[in-house]
């Protein structure tokens, strides 16, 4: 298909979705998250970016140069859990008891059908949410005990090769840069230079559509552009794909004297569209499932710019790992369940080589802190460079010379909530005709939301149904099934 018969609406300034990355030395980094990737799952991520050439590396793709970078970044975490007291906890053993272990035994063996809208805490007693195993996974995948027994399932299963090398991460990779530049943008350049045109601050508001009984057609795309409302005309043989649903819907963020706003669906773009839709027709599925409870999917994290190496020194000689090779380090025992990571510098292509950046997050930020009396949610990024240092028993001069955005996002574990069979659509849904959905929030079957690798997956197939592709999406790798991950499981589970 030729590049100029391909239009993406976009309703942010730019592209890249939950792939952000901004800012600069002056006004300070901000990124809403940072993703975990694997070599060892991740078919169809790897399957696109191995096409897609470097901005960084003359003459290789995206895949190469990552690769290249993670054998020379090694991820091995010398401090992926420390205590209230500042003591790096011993994690090779994961905790369990017989009784975790018969539990976790059967949650992996029910079915999805059976486990139906059941919550991890419905599968597994108290003493398992007290384990280094459940600490480490959990802040590693972003789970809370309220979370779908059928997801938590899904990633015990798809993740099997990190469930044996979770104390270490060593099964992590990660990118050159953060996410936007480093897949974002080179995917974006090769885009423009097949001619596909990108139209940006484009906001999608309904689908026109007509069909009778079993068949859906799109005919018109109503959208606000430029403070205006606008109709295109979708014609005889286009095809629309639609993001129905965004865990990073109404954003926010914040500064070091300001807390970020806390939006709520009023200020979001992407979930009315979907409701509108799914009104009347449960092939499209049911959004309210994963948008109706916001104290259950927000989470709040930080970006950290530093102007001197006050804080990376410290954090070098305490962890005993370089920038890019620790991985998570979580603080057990915060209120907040915080976390932060120190990727290899620079994180941003701009990035000057005298600043430093650093991310971080916490599970619990309705929670008061330990060392500000405040829940995280009203923090502002003084306050949580506190109670950060307060933690790692940094003294503040450290953090001097640091600005620290906030940032709060109360869909972004929603993709997470309890769900039955047809809460969420197929990538095209049964009768559609020219419509296909690609969001966190499709069914695909045994693989995981939350990862890039769900997004890029649901894009694949759902083009390939409609457009009629023969070459087959990826199969998802069933390390599930192979005896050696089944083997180190099991002797990881009895450590």
């Amino acid at each position: 298909m030729a590049g100029e018969h391909i239009q993406i609406l976009e309703a942010a300034s730019v592209l890249g979705g939950s792939l952000d990355g901004a800012g600069d030395a002056a006004r300070g980094y901000s990124l809403r998250g940072g993703r975990m990737l694997t070599t060892d799952n991740y078919e169809c991520t790897w399957d696109l970016f191995k096409t897609i050439p470097s901005l960084h590396n003359a003459g290789k793709s995206v895949y190469e140069e990552t690769v290249e970078f993670n054998e020379q970044h090694v991820a091995h975490s010398m401090a992926r859990l420390v205590n209230r007291h500042r003591a790096k906890l011993p994690v090779a053993s994961m905790g369990f008891s017989m009784h975790d272990r018969v539990e976790l035994l059967k949650l992996t063996q029910t079915s999805e059908a059976d486990l139906g809208a059941s919550r991890i805490t419905d599968c597994l007693s108290p003493g398992f949410f007290e384990t280094p195993f459940w600490f480490m996974w959990s802040t590693t995948f972003a789970f809370q005990p309220w979370h779908s027994a059928v997801e938590f399932k899904r990633y015990l299963l798809r993740f099997m090769l990190e469930f044996s090398r979770i104390e270490t991460l060593a099964g992590v990779k990660r990118t050159i840069y953060n996410q936007y530049d480093s897949l974002v943008a080179p995917l974006q350049a090769w885009l423009v230079s097949q001619g596909v045109r990108i139209v940006t601050d484009c906001v999608v508001t309904d689908l026109a559509h007509t069909g009778g009984p079993g068949e859906f057609r799109v005919t018109g795309i109503h959208c606000r552009r430029q403070g205006s409302n606008e109709v295109i005309d979708v014609t005889e043989g286009d095809l629309v794909f639609l993001q129905n649903g965004s865990m990073t819907d109404a954003s926010s963020i914040g500064s070091m004297t300001a807390p970020p706003p806390q939006r709520t669906k009023a200020d979001c773009n992407s979930w009315s569209v979907w409701e509108r839709l799914a009104a009347g027709r449960p092939e499209f599925g049911r959004p309210a499932v994963f948008n109706s409870c916001i104290a259950q999917s927000y989470w709040d994290s930080f970006t950290v710019t530093l102007l001197d190496t006050a804080f990376f020194d410290q954090m070098i000689e305490f962890s005993g790992n370089q920038p890019g090779t620790g991985g998570l380090v979580t603080f057990k025992d915060s209120n907040w369940m915080m976390s932060i990571v120190i990727a290899a510098q620079p994180h941003f292509r701009n990035q000057p080589a005298d600043v430093q950046v650093f991310w971080g997050y916490a599970l619990f930020p309705d929670r008061i802190g330990d060392y500000v009396a405040k829940p995280m949610a009203d923090c502002n990024g003084e306050e949580i460079l506190r109670e950060l240092c307060g933690h790692l028993r940094f003294n503040l001069e450290t953090v001097a010379r640091a600005n620290c955005i906030p940032c709060r996002m109360p869909y972004l574990t929603s993709m997470f909530m309890p769900r039955i069979a047809g809460d969420r659509p197929l990538p095209v849904p049964a009768g559609s005709k020219n419509l296909g959905l690609i969001s966190q929030f499709v069914e695909i079957p045994e693989d995981v939301v939350f990862t890039v690798e769900y997004s890029v997956r649901a894009a694949q197939m759902a083009v390939y149904q409609l457009i009629g592709i023969t070459r087959a999406v990826p199969p998802v790798s069933q390390h599930a099934h192979t005896l050696h991950a089944q083997f180190d499981a099991l002797v990881k589970s009895f450590q």
